[in-house]
C-alpha cells in the first residue's frame, strides 16, 4: 500500500527556519505573508501494519505531530 506521512512542528515550538523565509518573503515584496511553517512529507509503499510504527520513528515526539494518510 502507498501512505503519506506529514510531519510538522506542533504549536508553540518555534520554527527558525519557517521565520527566515518569511523575513525572505517579506523582503522580496510579499509583504502579506505574516508566518511559515515548515514540515516534512514522507512518501512510502509498505504494508498497513508497518505505517504507525514507521511514522513514530521518523518523528521527534517532543516537538513534531504526524498525520498518515493512505494515497
Amino acid at each position: 500500500m502507498k501512505f503519506k506521512i506529514t510531519v510538522t512542528l506542533k504549536a508553540g515550538i518555534l520554527d527558525n527556519a519557517g521565520k527566515a523565509v518569511t523575513r525572505a518573503l517579506n523582503t522580496m515584496g510579499y509583504d502579506e505573508v505574516n508566518d511559515v511553517r515548515i514540515g516534512k512529507e514522507y512518501y512510502l509503499t509498505c504494508k498497513k501494519k508497518d505505517i504507525a510504527k514507521i511514522a513514530k520513528s521518523v518523528t521527534n515526539e517532543v516537538m513534531e505531530n504526524y498525520i498518515i494518510e493512505k494515497l
